[in-house]
């Protein structure tokens, strides 16, 4: 029974995001199957295969070298403050971002990083049904996170239309950072974190083609070069990557503390008319009927419903803190679901983060698409973490 109620919150997912499409006569299902089929057989290859998790791990430990390369030029400046046990989320994941821009506007400035998107964007376009770019943003999500993979591709959005821009945003919620996977790690169990990663990416994209529709032609389904003449020399254009990454870090670090403060404060007054009432609270009953369509019952569905709600009205840190908790005494089920919907980025905090990266990265004008469709990123965030943890939650009783 509670595996038919897991294949059924699929379908129910599924239709709800259909429902909230603005475009749905241009919805490519040929695209949608596709991309199902695609994270089944991901899935039974990672959780049934050896050689599966092997190739996740060798990803990461390229991405983790990178943040290791970033901590180390972080330290020599805050010495301090990279010595404690605990780094702070400033240190952790944002301040990394400087080193990481510049590493990747190193390949962009010899044409490597052009052509990898250029070739793996192809490939998986002919799954997803979206351009080469947007596909290939999908795989430098897995690990760069969203700030990182926006401000890599600056100079392609900042050549874009609209449209195709709300889509890296609705995509950018369902993300993670390769700084914090470690963290990740010693909270909850590693196999289902790398599991969620490869499945947000492709839900991601799924849910990109319901919410978002685009159809562009074969000849602007390319990938920008910028012209020699605008190519300023090597160390001048590192010089200008650093200078871009801080002045990220600086709109990124105001969009947490402020949204997260807003929540504090809302919590407050709500408080203040209905003692213990939280947003919090609220969202855990709004989703407490998902909880039940991952295939649980009982105490557990309840747990995990509160575990979504501390999610989006916080961070799933927060969140999957509370879970290493109570991990031992909870059905494998329940902790692969539970785990695999944490491990991602979907939150509020996060819809400020990316409109703080899209205001840095193109001008105010493009950037305003994010502003007006913030139901739409929020919509994304919450489905493609619900797909990725009802699929995973197919295999494992």
């Amino acid at each position: 029974m509670y595996f038919l109620l897991n294949a059924i919150g699929v379908l129910v997912v599924l239709g709800l995001v259909y429902l909230c499409s603005p475009r749905k006569r241009n919805v490519k299902w040929k695209f949608i199957f596709l991309l199902l089929v695609v994270e089944f057989l991901i899935t039974w290859f990672m959780l049934s295969t050896k050689i599966g998790t092997w190739v996740i791990n060798q990803i990461a430990s390229f991405f983790t070298w990178l943040i290791a390369c970033a901590n180390e030029g972080i330290s020599f400046v805050f010495p301090s403050a990279m010595a404690n046990e605990h780094v702070d989320f400033f240190f952790s994941a944002l301040m990394p971002i400087i080193f990481i821009i510049t590493f990747f506007d190193i390949l962009s400035y010899f044409g490597i990083l052009t052509w990898i998107i250029d070739k793996v964007g192809w490939v998986i376009s002919k799954v997803s049904g979206l351009p080469k770019l947007e596909s290939f943003f999908s795989i430098q999500m897995m690990f760069l996170g969203n700030t990182e993979a926006l401000a890599v591709l600056r100079h392609q959005l900042s050549v874009l239309q609209q449209q195709r821009l709300l889509t890296f945003g609705i995509m950018s919620m369902s993300s993670i950072s390769g700084s914090i996977i470690g963290a990740y790690l010693s909270m909850v169990p590693a196999t289902y974190v790398f599991v969620a990663i490869p499945l947000n990416c492709l839900n991601a994209l799924l849910i990109a083609n319901m919410l978002n529709p685009v159809d562009i032609s074969k000849e602007d389904d390319i990938v920008y070069v910028p012209d020699k003449g605008q190519r300023k020399d090597f160390f001048s254009t590192i010089s200008n990557s650093m200078l871009v990454g801080i002045r990220m870090v600086i709109v990124i670090t105001a969009m947490v503390i402020g949204y997260v403060a807003l929540t504090a404060g809302v919590n407050g007054i709500l408080g203040f008319f209905i003692d213990g009432l939280t947003v919090q609270k609220i969202f855990s009953i709004i989703f407490s009927p998902f909880a039940y369509l991952l295939g649980l019952s009982g105490d557990d569905a309840m747990y995990v419903a509160q575990l979504m709600g501390i999610k989006l009205a916080t961070n799933e840190f927060v969140a999957m803190l509370d879970l290493k908790n109570t991990i031992d005494s909870l059905a494998p089920h329940t902790v692969a679901v539970a785990v695999t919907f944490l491990t991602s980025f979907a939150n509020f905090s996060t819809v400020g983060m990316i409109y703080g990266t899209f205001n840095s990265v193109v001008d105010e004008e493009k950037s305003n698409i994010i502003g007006r469709n913030v139901w739409k990123l929020l919509v994304s965030g919450m489905a493609v973490s619900l797909l990725s943890a009802m699929v995973v939650g197919l295999f494992i009783w």
